[in-house]
């Protein structure tokens, strides 16, 4: 039987207006005389996957709205016809370039979903994050956006700063709540190496304050009618990202761009970070042929991520075994505390099950 395409594309624009201190990310300061060759190169990396149609494209970055109006039209313009009727097209943005501008290119080329860094909602804490924008700038945009027809919003919020409080947390969770937009994504703040928060050596917050103000988000956003659906992100009347459900369900995609990553044909595959090789034409810097162990491993860390886990029946249809006959008693002690939740349809982590969940799979993986 052949085996289908993936029916999700993915494409990166590295280009930032400014650097965030948190950010690691496939990133570069926005400089003009890059744009052009670099969405030239994108370009021909697009055809040369010969895709047809797809149910979801994704434009995230970097920052894609740090492109001038005429180069994000081209953008626009090339990417659409490979959607396909009804499908959900979403574009990252930052706040301090979601122009009226933007929003009205985005409305002629049929974009459904936004997904807009908001970040924080203390100004003091932007500020001290790299961010350009304001809390005040921040419902502006997505005022505008809902003027221009936009009824699929989705915002960032980071916590986990240094020196934040319970307080701070909720007062967030408050400002947010007032955008009234129907998805918002939540992660806690992470140092990596190669950021200017890890040269600055900024603490991560400890483990057990963060699961402490975890959940709390979850507790609050469920008394707003927020439905965790994945273990960082919320929405309200089942406005999911369809997109990323294609990530958390381990299915294939196309990935486009400099540093992005795809799945096709059983093979994963990074591009190259280097400017230089992908102008050149030079794009997968590395490729991994999944095994069927490795299949099982990569099933588990993306499936167990979402609130409702995954059927039975489809763990079978992939892998021509059963999960509890795959992993046997590696499972138990985690059934018995409380931390997973087997019936005979379903496999799921429970709430205090998502607080120790990579405890969980380093022991049964």
């Amino acid at each position: 039987m052949a085996k289908l395409k993936p029916e999700s594309l993915y494409i990166h624009i590295p280009f930032c207006a400014h650097i965030c201190k948190y950010c690691d990310f496939t990133k570069l300061f926005y400089n003009e005389r890059f744009v052009k060759p670099y969405l030239n190169e994108l370009f021909k990396e697009l055809d040369s996957y010969k895709i047809n149609k797809v149910k979801t494209i994704y434009i995230g970055g970097g920052t894609p709205t740090s492109l001038s109006d005429e180069d994000f039209e081209k953008l626009l313009q090339k990417v659409k016809p490979y959607l396909c009727d009804g499908g959900e097209f979403s574009v990252e943005a930052n706040v301090e370039n979601l122009s009226k501008a933007k929003l009205d290119i985005m409305s002629r080329y049929g974009v459904t979903r936004l997904s807009i860094g908001v970040e924080s909602t203390q100004n003091r804490r932007l500020k001290e994050i790299g961010r350009s924008h304001t809390y005040e700038d921040a419902v502006k945009v997505v005022n505008e956006a809902k003027k221009h027809g936009f009824d699929s919003i989705n915002v960032d919020l980071i916590y986990g700063f240094n020196g934040q409080s319970i307080k701070d947390l909720e007062n967030d969770l408050n400002n947010v709540l007032a955008l009234d937009v129907d998805h918002i994504s939540i992660y806690s703040l992470i140092v990596s190496p190669g950021t200017v928060f890890h040269n600055m050596k900024y603490k991560e917050q400890d483990e057990e304050e963060s699961a402490k103000y975890y959940e709390y988000i979850v507790k609050i956003l469920r008394e707003h009618g927020y439905e965790r659906y994945e273990v960082s992100n919320f929405a309200r009347n089942k406005k999911y990202a369809k997109h990323n459900l294609t990530y958390w369900h381990d299915n294939e995609y196309y990935g486009i761009g400099l540093g992005a990553s795809g799945y096709i044909n059983g093979v994963r595959y990074e591009n190259t970070k280097s400017l230089d090789k992908y102008l050149s034409g030079d794009y997968i810097a590395n490729k991994e042929i999944v095994t069927k162990e490795k299949d099982f491993e990569y099933f588990l860390l993306t499936n167990l991520r979402l609130e409702s886990g995954f059927l039975r029946k489809d763990f079978k249809k992939r892998f021509g075994i059963d999960f509890t006959q795959k992993y046997g008693n590696r499972l138990d002690k985690f059934v018995d505390t409380g931390d997973l939740r087997i019936d005979e349809n379903r496999v799921k982590l429970t709430d205090q099950g998502m607080l120790i969940m990579d405890y969980i799979l380093l022991n049964i993986i």
